[in-house]
């Protein structure tokens, strides 16, 4: 399979660069992958198409303000984006200008770093603690939203259940929710359960492989507590539609399907694809040429999701993480 069999033309006034402020007002195309059928909805409408006693399970990763902006000593401005800790207040990151040298001392709002490379660059901090470390920064909003974060990002670029900090991207599937919406699903007998996967940077590193099965993915952590494999187990047994939201908690259940429940995950899924646990899909609309798009259309097929995203480009949805999403039912 060639990279170019998944690219596909978007309008760029079609990328959208503010939230909603209802989030469950966006648009929902939902796509019948076994009979071809597209129908298009309101968010909030989602309920109409879950089942009573289907397990939905969704991300509770939490995004770090891990985008920081500071000076060097000669007052030319660094961009530090902050990827993970590697213990005390030493992080891996990302640092640009890269000229950066090794030692050299970055300012913050009068807290101090110093740049230290190591393959990908490390940062160490002068602080009080981590949590003084993430108040320096800014939430990281993905590169083709073209504008600075806002204060409304700390609140939208955000699912409402998230509560395992460690994301550097938000699982975009999972911000249409409200709580009330949430509740609602569950009044009508719908199972809700939690995994965690950290969303990771390599979630915005293209895929440079004209032959898409030498990508090589970077590894996220992940993990799915007891309670959460009691309600998998439970819906596998009595064959429920086990449903994702997002290609995130999609990726964490099929590396469990595999037998791990904990630990870090590469799995790549491209069309041929055969999958283990998951039923249906919620997803927003990706990037060409990226895993992400390869993802959905090894789950319905890539002719179909083709013509599918056509539809959407056709009806001006809203594309990528602050824009609309899909059932794949």
């Amino acid at each position: 399979m060639k990279l170019s069999d998944f690219d596909y033309h978007l309008p760029k006034e079609l990328i959208a660069q503010y939230p909603l402020e209802k989030r469950d007002e966006s648009r929902l195309l939902v796509l019948d992958r076994q009979k071809g059928n597209v129908e298009h909805r309101i968010f909030k409408e989602i309920g109409e198409y879950l089942h009573k006693d289907d397990l939905l399970v969704l991300n509770n990763t939490k995004v770090m303000p891990c985008r920081l902006l500071g000076r060097r000593a000669s007052g030319g401005r660094v961009e530090v984006f902050l990827l993970n800790r590697k213990g005390g207040l030493t992080f891996e990151a990302l640092i640009r200008p890269a000229r950066v040298k090794p030692g050299e001392k970055i300012s913050f709002n009068g807290e101090q770093i110093y740049a230290l490379r190591s393959g990908r660059q490390e940062v160490t901090f002068q602080a009080p603690s981590t949590q003084a470390v993430y108040a320096l920064g800014k939430m990281p909003l993905p590169p083709y939203i073209k504008r600075q974060p806002q204060k409304q990002d700390n609140l939208y670029y955000q699912t409402v259940y998230a509560s395992k900090e460690g994301a550097v991207a938000a699982p975009t599937a999972g911000l249409h929710f409200t709580e009330a919406l949430l509740e609602d699903i569950a009044r009508q007998g719908i199972d809700i359960a939690y995994v965690t996967l950290h969303v990771g940077y390599g979630t915005f590193m293209p895929v440079k492989s004209q032959e898409i099965t030498k990508h090589k993915m970077e590894r996220e952590y992940f993990s799915i507590s007891e309670e959460t494999v009691s309600h998998i187990e439970s819906a596998r047994h009595e064959t429920k539609r086990i449903l994702a939201v997002g290609t995130t908690s999609l990726r964490a259940l099929e590396t469990y399907a595999e037998g791990i429940r904990q630990g870090y995950t590469d799995l790549f899924i491209y069309p041929g694809y055969q999958f283990k646990v998951v039923k249906g899909l919620l997803t927003n609309f990706h990037l060409p040429r990226t895993t992400l798009f390869m993802l959905v259309c090894a789950f319905a097929g890539t002719k179909l999701m083709q013509d599918t995203y056509r539809q959407a480009i056709e009806r001006k949805y809203r594309f990528y993480s602050y824009g609309d999403c899909m059932l794949i039912i």
